[in-house]
């Protein structure tokens, strides 16, 4: 199989995805790649255990993509070997009435993981940037002060709000959370042919919505809003990465093998050292327990 380089698919400035390939090859067969994706995240449940025990870290995994990108059934795949109390999923939705009562940042950071554990977030806060600016009418939801109209609101809003997340993923890494920030890169032919399989695949269908296909018409518009996001918002403590996603086990395998690197550099991420006096009787304490046989 080919390798990756983590490298290869990070943002590091001023970015448009009409430049990034939507397909890549790893050069190898669909069994080697979710075999490959097994390893990885046996390595990964591997070090959240060590995570857990050491409680100094935690890790933050969003995931953005249009309609159909795979997120669902990524998350599935790459996190399905943790032990089920280290890893928390969010799927965040329209907001409730009590999310709106406060700002919008609020609902992901009462979501952050607990030390020595993930959270992964399907869908983040960055739908404040991206949803809401497609459709800036859902921010009047938000009862912000002097914005009572879309005609109101102010273009400097966005950039506000970038500045806004980058602090936020700045205060929580710099407090011990690690972030990897992922946009499944789906080409519009791909999400045609995966709109396509929910209509034709009965136990499918409960999956397809109307509006998949009204968002659809506002492809470019989300092109344009997300390559803006993730060039504001990639930063050296909150990294964006491209992920092609056209075919879904290239995208796990990438997904998980950046992941696992990034951790890998973490030397400090071990079990705690065992106390003195433990170590020094430890002979004797197997004898007690041996000899209550």
């Amino acid at each position: 199989m080919k390798a990756i380089n983590s490298d290869d698919f990070k943002i590091t400035g001023p970015f448009h995805l009409s430049s990034y390939p939507t397909l890549t090859d790893l050069e190898a067969s669909e069994s080697r790649k979710s075999e490959a994706i097994k390893k990885v995240t046996k390595k990964l449940s591997k070090i959240q255990d060590r995570m857990y025990a050491n409680n100094r870290y935690s890790v933050l995994v969003c995931l953005q993509g249009m309609d159909t990108s795979g997120k669902d059934s990524l998350i599935r795949e790459v996190f399905s070997r943790f032990n089920a109390r280290g890893v928390i999923v969010h799927s965040f939705k329209t907001p409730t009435s009590s999310d709106l009562e406060h700002d919008y940042l609020w609902r992901h950071y009462i979501a952050l993981p607990e030390k020595g554990k993930f959270a992964v977030f399907n869908r983040s806060h960055y739908e404040n940037v991206l949803v809401t600016r497609v459709h800036p009418e859902l921010l009047l939801n938000e009862n912000l002060p002097g914005i009572t109209s879309v005609e109101e609101i102010p273009e400097t809003i966005w950039q506000e709000r970038y500045e806004q997340i980058n602090n936020f993923e700045k205060h929580i890494s710099a407090n011990g959370t690690i972030i990897f920030k992922f946009f499944l890169h789906l080409g519009k032919e791909e999400q045609r042919q995966r709109l396509l399989r929910r209509l034709n695949k009965t136990k499918h269908n409960w999956k397809f919505t109307p509006s998949d296909l009204e968002e659809r018409q506002l492809w470019d518009k989300y092109q344009d809003y997300y390559s803006e996001a993730i060039s504001k918002t990639s930063k050296p403590y909150a990294p964006w990465y491209i992920i092609p996603a056209d075919n879904k086990e290239t995208a796990r395998y990438i997904v998980a093998k950046i992941i696992l690197d990034a951790l890998c550099g973490y030397d400090d991420i071990k079990e705690p050292e065992v106390n003195e006096e433990v170590m020094e009787n430890i002979s004797a304490y197997r004898e007690m327990l041996q000899n209550e046989a």
